[in-house]
């Protein structure tokens, strides 16, 4: 496993957003993996997709890198930000417009905001 590990530590640093997902951002084969894809590529947010349907290894790696049971899983900057519940709650809120500021991550904040003005 200290082979996916490394691999994973590799992909979460190299790229400023990385979403572990079923499918790819442009096919997801899950809804919850959907769900994150379509937000961040509403949002126009520059992501990286790792598709953990292609690796098992992976697929299990990221589970215990972040300690989290679930796919999807977004990291940004290197952290573990959340899966599916957590980013919807956190675009609802706005709060995941302020981590992208935070960490310099370029978004469309008009797009952030006809999400929240759908979903109110």
């Amino acid at each position: 496993m200290t082979d996916a590990k490394s691999r994973i530590e590799d992909t979460v640093k190299s790229s400023d957003v990385v979403l572990y997902m079923k499918g790819t951002k442009d096919m997801p084969q899950c809804g919850f993996s959907s769900r994150v894809a379509g937000v961040l590529n509403y949002m126009g947010v520059d992501f990286a997709d790792v598709n953990v349907l292609a690796d098992e290894e992976i697929r299990q790696g990221i589970k215990n890198y972040s300690d989290w049971p679930t796919i999807p899983q977004l990291y940004v900057k290197g952290e573990f930000v959340g899966g599916c519940d957590i980013i919807t709650e956190m675009t609802l809120s706005g709060e995941l417009d302020q981590l992208f500021e935070q960490n310099g991550v370029t978004y469309d904040k008009a797009a952030a905001e006809k999400i929240r003005e759908a979903n109110a």
